[in-house]
């Protein structure tokens, strides 16, 4: 686990509050309402460290006092990119933080006998070349809906990407991390592994099903 930490492109989450939020979300007490608000304001949480370097300029504006020279973000800003279905719970956390964003969507679903992302939807807002992209899903298990979003974006002319995931096991984080070394990955927490159906443990149970109250 140590040495997914370590690497210069994985981020791993350790505020208190994140943390207690994650624990709220494995608790299998935790009803649709509640679960749905809690993946919302830890994608905020995490949002505010993943956007810390974008990038900035100075404009001119006026304050009842004067006019001045103050920071604005530059550029195109961003894309939110969520992997559907479960990537739309941390969609509004982004959006809290960066409301003019623009949203564009992947749509993987996880064959149930291989295991394997398989791809329905793909729109992303354009120039996406101009954009930096934060994909989000609630859960990195094997991997593979992540590398392939990120493909994907890629073959769509995407190139600044960061990744960002409430949960992850260490299979995952280090296929997609040694899939795209370049690419920032931010973690809410590092899980203990994945048992024999490819779900993560201890892990908090199929986030799609339980952002949207369905089985």
């Amino acid at each position: 686990m140590k040495e997914y930490v370590e690497k210069s492109n994985i981020f791993i989450n350790t505020h208190p509050l994140v943390q207690h939020k994650i624990s709220m979300l494995r608790d299998i007490h935790t009803g649709t309402n509640e679960f749905r608000k809690l993946v919302e304001e830890i994608g905020m949480l995490m949002g505010y460290e993943a956007l810390s370097d974008l990038p900035l300029e100075e404009v001119e504006i006026e304050t009842p006092i004067e006019k001045c020279k103050s920071p604005v973000v530059s550029g195109r800003k961003l894309a939110i990119v969520p992997i559907l279905r479960a990537g739309l719970g941390m969609v509004n956390g982004l959006l809290a933080l960066t409301p003019t964003a623009k949203v564009g969507h992947i749509g993987l679903y996880r064959d149930p006998k291989t295991h394997n992302p398989v791809e329905y939807y793909c729109k992303l807002p354009d120039p996406i070349n101009e954009r930096i992209i934060v994909v989000t899903d609630p859960m990195l298990a094997t991997g593979g809906s992540a590398c392939d979003a990120v493909r994907m974006i890629r073959e769509h002319g995407g190139v600044n990407i960061k990744f960002m995931c409430i949960i992850a096991a260490p299979e995952g984080l280090r296929r997609l991390s040694e899939a795209f070394p370049d690419m920032q990955i931010y973690v809410g927490h590092l899980d203990k592994g994945l048992n024999e159906n490819a779900y993560i443990v201890p892990g908090l149970g199929d986030a799609g099903d339980r952002i949207f109250g369905t089985k």
